[in-house]
């Protein structure tokens, strides 16, 4: 079969194990089915997810124009302590930025590579989770808006990470430190102020990935390097693609390029 699409995030559903869909426009695909089938991948163009133009993606699926003008890329949006639409300042849309910002948020704990520290909208939950790749996670604040829970994670992001090794992830590789342990740990580290939107019993989300075998050395491939590539897949972690000879494909990375989907 072939198909034609814009790439962008795709979208999941929490079941065991996750479900993963293709955004076709009109229709989706379920990627699971295609575990252990030859997928073929064709770059055909661009396509500004904000413009709609044929112009290179400068990132996040966005063309240079867009990027710096959009406000759905705002410096607020990969920190989170930066928010000021509680204080009626803009940044690029005001409006945009209160819908957005104001509203709630979690910290959360996630268990990739290691334990790390995260914030996002609480509607994002466990969308977020699984995007990352954790393989289990649990909440630990619940804020009224972006800025708060901004300002908590550059507390604990002192003591845990934020970030996520990538490639231990896809490999399978995670830790063995136990999440109520550390949120306890964490907790002693924030504010009376901060203190008061911690959660209480949170429960911990087990994720599992529809992956047949996982590689032990990982290869990117990328889409700038590579007019097409094909191979047999046999995983999906993330937002990545897992091919059974070690080579991975970032879906989210290549937002905004059009493929040929055959398979």
């Amino acid at each position: 079969m072939y198909y034609e699409a814009v790439l962008k995030r795709m979208p999941t559903e929490l079941t065991v194990p996750v479900r993963y869909y293709l955004d076709m426009k009109d229709d989706f695909i379920i990627l699971n089915n295609l575990l252990g089938k030859k997928l073929t991948v064709e770059f055909k163009r661009y396509e500004c997810l904000s413009c709609g133009e044929d112009l290179p993606v400068f990132s996040q699926g966005l063309c240079r124009k867009c990027y710096f003008e959009s406000p759905q890329v705002g410096e607020w949006v990969m920190k989170p302590e930066l928010s000021k639409a509680h204080l009626g300042i803009e940044d690029r849309d005001l409006s945009y930025e209160q819908a957005v910002q104001l509203q709630p948020h979690i910290v959360y704990l996630a268990k990739t590579s290691d334990i790390k520290v995260g914030v996002t909208r609480k509607t994002q939950v466990p969308y977020r989770w699984i995007d990352q790749g954790a393989d289990a996670a649990m909440p630990i604040l619940e804020t009224p808006n972006r800025f708060l829970a901004g300002q908590a994670e550059v507390i604990i992001k002192q003591y845990i990470t934020d970030k996520t090794s990538w490639q231990k992830m896809l490999k399978g590789m995670s830790t063995d430190k136990d999440l109520k342990q550390v949120s306890e740990e964490v907790k002693a580290y924030l504010s009376d102020d901060l203190s008061a939107y911690w959660i209480n019993d949170a429960d911990i989300v087990n994720i599992h990935y529809p992956v047949l075998k996982y590689p032990e050395k990982i290869k990117s491939l990328n889409l700038k390097k590579l007019s097409s590539f094909e191979g047999v897949l046999s995983g999906i972690k993330g937002q990545y693609l897992i091919f059974d000879d070690g080579r991975v494909f970032n879906v989210r990375n290549h937002s905004g390029y059009v493929v040929g989907l055959k398979f």
